[in-house]
């Protein structure tokens, strides 16, 4: 089983595409999200792109070869 690791998309659609992108060419069997998908934290600036209702959509559409854990954001 080939996996593949990603963190810190932070609400950023484009961060989250280009991740989502990278695993499919790579044709791994599982994305695992290590945190800090959708809020960009009370101390950070907003990232670019920085749209959470979009994020949240593309991870929802993948969402039977994701598994996530919880972040500090």
């Amino acid at each position: 089983m080939k996996l593949f690791f990603a963190s810190d998309i932070h609400g950023s659609a484009p961060a989250c595409r280009k991740i989502l992108d990278l695993y499919e060419s790579e044709g791994a069997d599982r994305l695992i999200l290590l945190g800090d998908l959708l809020y960009h934290g009370p101390r950070n600036d907003l990232p670019e792109g920085y749209a959470p209702k979009e994020v949240a959509a593309m991870l929802n559409a993948a969402k039977r070869e994701l598994l996530c854990v919880r972040g500090n954001c």
